[in-house]
């Protein structure tokens, strides 16, 4: 989901067509029927985006995000195009990393675009859960997942983590205040530095993938 982008398209649109934005497309679905409806299942890192923007908010257009681990593919693939259109509920847009930064990572679930087989598009669920890196250099999920209402009791599977990952700090402006308080009431951030927080709960992708593929455990 990208919290940053659902911020702004909800400050931007107007109050129906932001409340109806902040709505998921559908009821939660859990990781393994979202792994068996997606074409593609892959733990990627965005690269590059070129999008239409209209008051800076992106309304076409593709991102590019190198895949680093393949769950379900039909063959090799390196570098992966996700194309969007529009504004609706599960839209599919990716914060553009600067030169300076890393790209984000996600786990994705895509399906492919019906008008150009080369390029993926979002489910009506939604596409990405956002990943982090902890300070075992091992990826995790990050707690809360935001982006896709999920069935699955995340919380259940939550482990206390430190993050290496730059991403796991965020500002207060990106945190709606409803948001904010029940996640630092829950313990789920605690203060990073003035202004920030800091994430401190993940979930193993080794637990993800058993979620998503449970006939093979």
């Amino acid at each position: 989901m990208l919290r940053i982008l659902t911020l702004a398209l909800l400050l931007c649109l107007s109050p129906v067509h932001a409340q109806e934005a902040g709505k998921s497309a559908a009821g939660p679905v859990s990781l393994a029927e979202l792994a068996a409806r997606a074409d593609l299942v892959v733990l990627a890192q965005a690269k590059d985006t070129d999008y239409l923007r209209r008051r800076d908010i992106p309304v076409s257009g593709s991102a590019y995000l190198k895949v680093l681990i393949p769950y379900k593919t039909d063959g090799p693939l390196d570098i992966l195009e996700v194309y969007e259109k529009g504004l609706h509920p599960g839209e599919c847009y990716f914060p553009n990393p600067t030169v300076f930064e890393e790209g984000r990572r996600y786990l994705l679930f895509l399906r492919k675009d019906p008008e150009d087989e080369t390029r993926y598009r979002g489910l009506p669920q939604g596409c990405a859960l956002e990943v982090l890196v902890n300070d075992q250099n091992r990826y995790a999920l990050r707690y809360p997942a935001d982006g896709i209402a999920l069935s699955d009791p995340l919380g259940t599977l939550a482990i206390e983590m430190k993050f290496s990952d730059s991403y796991a700090v965020v500002r207060d402006t990106e945190l709606l205040p409803s948001d904010r308080d029940a996640m630092r009431k829950e313990g789920v951030i605690v203060p990073h530095s003035p202004g920030q927080w800091i994430y401190t709960r993940g979930i193993p992708l080794t637990h993800i993938r058993a979620l998503m593929a449970p006939g093979d455990n």
